[in-house]
């Protein structure tokens, strides 16, 4: 029942208006009860619309611009490009052309590339392909930069943390501002709680791509309630939240053991906002059958086809957790994960506006990027 003031992009604190320049507001608009939430983030998106990220093109930038547009439509106002498992030669045409900018009428702002492999298991690669994995030899970080070129826009990298030689690539990535997680693994618990004592801070959509909760060795899905984890430091993890990849008893599990680490994330694939049939995953063909996505001719369960403002309902409805907490899962806690809360996933004063407008069912009426209207659900509720 308040009012959000929005000044030169940013939320504005009204007392200095009020007080100090005697203003007020110059346009006043009428919110019509919707609820205001800070504009989804997602971390961990392979492509949409038939453009699949992990695909090296001549029109990549065209690719990216398409998906950051039509993402506004589902509250997400902020998302890194993830490029699954691929040859080297992937990473060095796909990379330079991926550059950090602010969201705008033009789409969601990209916040850095996420790289999922290909430093990953052979165990659990899920939808990766096997011949593009590799393991971390001698020099291991300078390994490391061979394969991807460059680290410049990259903000996350997915790696299996009982890899030799692990921990020194966590360090180094780490000092750089780069987030580690880790997924597509067969690590232990102990393995696990090192990975996160040399800075690693996520999980790659946990329950997947994992060893399953055992109760002798949790594995990583352990970090959840570990005792080990640096004083001052959370460990997030990513859930995808869609009704396919995670039983909702599973959602909940991880939810009541750690809520403040939950981050929504999509892990869409080209094939999102298509029709069914056949589409792509980086090197792989995958085929869609209504929610679910497999690796064709098998039932490898290969990213998804949901959008943000379903995964957001679907949680809120599985865990029964209040509306804040599962807008906060989509906004607040990946700005944290990627430090940038300051700035993104909530409606403090001084941070950006980057604002939503939902219905009471958690629909998106209109996303606003920098205090623009960038995108609004018109008359006929297309």
């Amino acid at each position: 029942r308040e009012d959000l003031w929005v000044r030169e992009g940013k939320i504005l604190n009204p007392e200095k208006l009020f007080f100090d320049e005697k203003g007020s507001a110059d346009i006043q608009l009428d919110c019509k009860d919707s609820i205001i939430a800070p504009g989804f983030i997602d971390v961990q998106i392979n492509g949409g619309f038939g453009v699949d990220f992990s695909l090296a093109t001549d029109d990549f930038k065209s690719g990216i611009d398409l998906v950051s547009q039509k993402i506004l439509s589902h509250g997400v106002t902020s998302f890194c490009p993830t490029l699954v498992t691929s040859p080297p030669s992937v990473y060095h045409q796909v990379l330079p052309q991926i550059s950090i900018r602010n969201g705008g009428a033009h789409g969601a702002g990209i916040l850095g590339a996420h790289l999922e492999g290909p430093f990953i298991s052979k165990e659990k690669k899920g939808a990766h392909p096997e011949h593009c994995l590799r393991t971390f030899e001698e020099g291991a970080f300078q390994d490391l930069l061979a394969t991807y070129g460059s680290l410049d826009c990259v903000r996350i990298v997915t790696l299996a943390p009982e890899m030799k030689r692990s921990s020194e690539v966590i360090r180094e990535l780490t000092k750089r501002g780069i987030c580690v997680s880790l997924g597509h693994s067969v690590a232990n618990l102990s393995q696990a709680e090192e990975a996160v004592q040399h800075g690693a801070t996520f999980i790659t959509h946990l329950f997947n791509a994992m060893l399953p909760f055992h109760h002798r060795d949790p594995g990583i899905v352990g970090l959840l309630t570990s005792d080990k984890i640096p004083a001052g430091r959370r460990v997030f993890y990513g859930m995808i939240s869609d009704g396919i990849h995670t039983n909702p008893a599973a959602l909940r599990i991880a939810h009541r053991a750690h809520p403040k680490g939950l981050v929504l994330v999509t892990d869409a694939i080209a094939g999102m906002g298509l029709a069914p049939g056949r589409h792509t995953l980086g090197q792989q063909v995958v085929e869609i059958d209504g929610l679910n996505t497999y690796i064709a001719g098998t039932k490898t369960l290969s990213g998804s086809v949901a959008t943000m403002d379903t995964c957001v309902r679907h949680f809120q409805e599985a865990t029964g957790c209040s509306v804040e907490t599962a807008l906060e899962a989509a906004s607040l806690h990946p700005a944290q994960l990627l430090g940038i809360e300051h700035k993104k996933g909530t409606l403090n004063y001084d941070s950006d506006a980057d604002f939503l407008m939902l219905n009471d069912g958690l629909y998106v009426q209109a996303t606003y990027i920098a205090g623009e209207e960038v995108w609004r659900q018109d008359a006929l509720g297309m």
